[in-house]
């Protein structure tokens, strides 16, 4: 299939790699990719820790699943192929990025990949979707997956910020040492919530503020 993870994140969780879960995990997957459609790309199934390096992490952003509709899903949680329209949550992200931070959303498009490469981890708790339907990979491994990456990071990095919109993400952050982290946690943008404590939570320039009071370069939210 062509899968691989940059060598930082290889060499952190070489464990996870050998242990039986990840090996029924990655035979389940491959099976999908075989007789389905499934997204993102092969490829991009691991797309986030490629360009963000285990050492280079400043923030990380928690998603659920991939997008599964057509030419959405790049790998980075709530980002979509450039050219694609903005599904409703990531307008919605774009919305808060300009009350909070100013920018403004039409000079954004929706491959964060920006984002990715300044420091921003943006990770889905599930990495594979079948196409058309919503959580069809959950409960398969992955979750154990990404709560190890969740873990290693609290545990081997420090001043690290961790933003969980909604419930879901909200129950990940147990893994977080709230003591050597900041955690930033609000309703989900979905438009569903987003008016029930997303929008004014200010997550990006609360980020950016931690970040430089620990001497680190913030994130340009472009």
């Amino acid at each position: 299939m062509g899968v691989v993870i940059g060598s930082s994140w290889k060499e952190k969780l070489s464990e996870e790699f050998d242990k039986p879960y990840f090996k029924e995990l990655a035979a389940f997957v491959k099976a999908e990719y075989q007789k389905s459609t499934v997204y993102p790309a092969p490829k991009n199934i691991f797309a986030a820790f490629d360009l963000c390096p285990f050492n280079q992490v400043k923030v990380v952003i928690l998603g659920q699943d991939p997008y599964h509709g057509p030419k959405q899903a790049i790998g980075l949680s709530f980002a979509v192929s450039h050219g694609v329209q903005n599904p409703p949550s990531l307008r919605n992200i774009f919305k808060e990025v300009k009350e909070d931070t100013g920018v403004d959303p039409d000079m954004m498009n929706g491959d964060l990949s920006r984002w990715a490469t300044q420091g921003v981890l943006l990770l889905n708790a599930t990495l594979t979707v079948r196409a058309g339907a919503a959580g069809s990979h959950q409960g398969k491994g992955w979750e154990e997956f990404t709560d190890a990456v969740i873990r290693t990071l609290s545990e081997e990095r420090e001043r690290l910020v961790f933003i969980l919109w909604g419930n879901y993400a909200r129950s990940k952050g147990v893994h977080v040492d709230r003591a050597k982290h900041l955690v930033i946690e609000s309703p989900h943008p979905s438009p569903f919530s987003a008016h029930g404590g997303f929008f004014g939570s200010k997550p990006f320039s609360k980020a950016n503020a931690y970040l430089g009071s620990n001497g680190l370069t913030p994130i340009d939210w472009r």
